[in-house]
């Protein structure tokens, strides 16, 4: 199945001249989201991941289902406010400005094995911020995974040599 059939491409979102590739259709087709779920458990198995840590708010519709198929624990990267109880924080600079993104301080344990997910991998600084917050917490980043890559942003280039795969690529 090309799952690429699947993704609805916005133009002029959420800004012109951005063209938004929307999973939202994927989500709706029962057998192609079980098709995504599938391919992705075997990437993401690979690397022998404790729990799968997924980033707001799309990549917790990715790495929630599938930490519960391959019988693992799921946490969530939020933007800064967004999670009860103690949190740790990480600091990152976008293109025009910072932002914040955290998690709670026991949503994993020092050494855990953990791949992060999102839906989308485009110039990479949240993945990478992601990336530096749990090694913050002690945690070990064995890999990271999307649904979508756009190769032309050059995003993996900010992963600091963590392992990244993704379902689909679009290079324009």
């Amino acid at each position: 199945m090309d799952l690429k059939d699947h993704i609805r491409s916005i133009p002029d979102f959420p800004i012109e001249g951005i063209l938004f590739y929307d999973i939202s259709t994927l989500l709706a087709h029962p057998d192609a989201w079980q098709v995504a779920l599938g391919r992705l458990a075997k990437m993401v198995g690979q690397f022998q991941p404790d729990i799968l840590a997924g980033i707001e708010s799309r990549g917790f519709l990715v790495a929630a289902p599938l930490a519960s198929r391959l019988g693992l624990g799921f946490t969530m990267i939020r933007k800064k406010g967004k999670l009860p109880g103690d949190t740790i924080g990480h600091d990152y600079e976008l293109e025009y400005g910072t932002d914040t993104i955290e998690i709670q301080s026991d949503a994993v344990e020092k050494g855990q094995r953990v791949v992060i997910l999102d839906d989308l991998l485009a110039t990479g600084g949240t993945m990478a911020a992601s990336i530096e917050l749990l090694n913050k917490v002690g945690a070990e980043v064995v890999g990271a995974a999307c649904i979508i890559e756009l190769t032309f942003l050059n995003g993996r280039s900010k992963l600091n040599g963590v392992p990244f795969d993704t379902l689909m690529a679009y290079d324009e």
